[in-house]
Protein backbone atom coordinates (compact mmCIF):
# COMPACT_ATOMS: atom_id res chain seq x y z
CA UNK A 1 0.00 0.00 0.00
CA UNK A 2 2.90 2.80 0.97
CA UNK A 3 4.43 1.72 -2.66
CA UNK A 4 1.20 2.55 -4.20
CA UNK A 5 0.86 6.11 -2.02
CA UNK A 6 4.44 6.93 -3.60
CA UNK A 7 3.55 6.10 -7.32
CA UNK A 8 0.30 7.65 -6.94
CA UNK A 9 2.23 11.26 -5.19
CA UNK A 10 4.69 10.79 -7.65
CA UNK A 11 2.61 11.26 -10.73
CA UNK A 12 2.61 14.72 -10.54
CA UNK A 13 -1.53 14.72 -10.40
CA UNK A 14 -1.16 15.13 -6.52
CA UNK A 15 1.58 18.22 -6.46
CA UNK A 16 -0.41 19.86 -9.32
CA UNK A 17 -3.55 19.75 -7.62
CA UNK A 18 -2.02 21.14 -4.22
CA UNK A 19 -0.24 23.75 -6.52
CA UNK A 20 -3.68 25.01 -7.76
CA UNK A 21 -5.35 24.66 -4.46
CA UNK A 22 -2.52 26.98 -2.90
CA UNK A 23 -2.64 29.55 -6.00
CA UNK A 24 -6.56 29.54 -5.56
CA UNK A 25 -6.14 30.36 -2.32
CA UNK A 26 -4.06 33.38 -3.15
CA UNK A 27 -5.95 34.49 -5.96
CA UNK A 28 -9.43 34.60 -3.80
CA UNK A 29 -7.53 36.57 -1.84
CA UNK A 30 -7.08 39.23 -4.52
CA UNK A 31 -10.80 39.24 -6.44
CA UNK A 32 -12.01 39.80 -2.45
CA UNK A 33 -9.59 42.68 -2.04
CA UNK A 34 -10.40 43.83 -5.54
CA UNK A 35 -14.48 43.91 -4.64
CA UNK A 36 -14.26 44.68 -1.60
CA UNK A 37 -11.80 47.24 -1.82
CA UNK A 38 -12.31 49.23 -5.17
CA UNK A 39 -15.66 47.67 -6.90
CA UNK A 40 -18.12 47.96 -3.90
CA UNK A 41 -16.71 51.36 -2.56
CA UNK A 42 -17.45 52.86 -6.10
CA UNK A 43 -20.67 51.10 -6.22
CA UNK A 44 -21.32 53.01 -2.94
CA UNK A 45 -20.64 55.74 -4.31
CA UNK A 46 -23.18 55.80 -7.21
CA UNK A 47 -25.50 54.91 -4.38
CA UNK A 48 -24.81 58.19 -2.84
CA UNK A 49 -22.31 56.53 0.18
CA UNK A 50 -24.54 53.26 0.64
CA UNK A 51 -22.55 50.15 1.82
CA UNK A 52 -24.35 47.45 -0.01
CA UNK A 53 -22.59 44.67 1.78
CA UNK A 54 -24.09 45.98 4.66
CA UNK A 55 -27.28 46.28 3.66
CA UNK A 56 -29.80 43.49 5.34
CA UNK A 57 -33.64 43.29 6.50
CA UNK A 58 -34.19 42.33 10.35
CA UNK A 59 -37.27 40.13 10.14
CA UNK A 60 -38.91 41.15 13.79
CA UNK A 61 -39.82 44.55 12.07
CA UNK A 62 -36.85 46.49 14.17
CA UNK A 63 -34.03 49.06 13.17
CA UNK A 64 -30.46 47.71 13.86
CA UNK A 65 -27.55 49.66 12.88
CA UNK A 66 -25.99 46.62 11.62
CA UNK A 67 -26.00 43.07 11.14
CA UNK A 68 -24.36 42.09 14.02
CA UNK A 69 -26.23 43.92 15.89
CA UNK A 70 -29.30 41.99 14.53
CA UNK A 71 -27.44 39.15 15.07
CA UNK A 72 -26.22 39.56 18.55
CA UNK A 73 -30.53 40.69 19.36
CA UNK A 74 -31.24 36.90 18.03
CA UNK A 75 -33.12 38.01 15.23
CA UNK A 76 -33.60 36.47 11.95
CA UNK A 77 -31.50 38.57 8.91
CA UNK A 78 -31.55 38.90 4.91
CA UNK A 79 -28.20 40.02 4.41
CA UNK A 80 -28.99 40.69 0.70
CA UNK A 81 -26.32 42.66 0.27
CA UNK A 82 -23.73 40.45 1.73
CA UNK A 83 -25.13 38.26 -1.02
CA UNK A 84 -24.60 41.04 -3.65
CA UNK A 85 -21.27 41.16 -2.25
CA UNK A 86 -20.67 37.30 -2.71
CA UNK A 87 -22.21 37.09 -6.62
CA UNK A 88 -20.15 39.77 -7.43
CA UNK A 89 -17.23 37.95 -6.19
CA UNK A 90 -18.07 34.63 -7.83
CA UNK A 91 -18.72 36.32 -11.03
CA UNK A 92 -15.35 37.91 -11.40
CA UNK A 93 -13.52 34.57 -9.96
CA UNK A 94 -15.78 32.68 -12.77
CA UNK A 95 -14.53 35.30 -15.82
CA UNK A 96 -11.05 35.29 -14.75
CA UNK A 97 -10.68 31.38 -14.95
CA UNK A 98 -12.78 31.79 -17.82
CA UNK A 99 -10.06 34.24 -19.45
CA UNK A 100 -7.30 31.61 -17.93
CA UNK A 101 -8.99 28.52 -19.68
CA UNK A 102 -9.69 29.95 -22.72
CA UNK A 103 -6.31 30.72 -22.89
CA UNK A 104 -4.52 27.85 -22.07
CA UNK A 105 -6.32 26.43 -24.71
CA UNK A 106 -4.98 28.34 -26.83
CA UNK A 107 -1.58 27.16 -26.45
CA UNK A 108 -2.60 23.19 -26.58
CA UNK A 109 -1.06 21.29 -29.37
CA UNK A 110 -4.16 20.17 -31.43
CA UNK A 111 -4.43 16.16 -31.41
CA UNK A 112 -3.07 14.02 -34.46
CA UNK A 113 -5.56 13.37 -36.85
CA UNK A 114 -6.59 9.19 -36.76
CA UNK A 115 -4.49 7.25 -39.30
CA UNK A 116 -7.13 5.99 -42.17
Amino acid sequence: MLDEFKKFVAQGNVVDLAVGVIIGGAFGKIVNSLVNDIIMPLVGLILNGVNVAGQFIALNGQQYASVEEAKKAGTGVLAYGSFIQNTLDFLIIAFVLFIVVKQANRFKKPAPAPAA
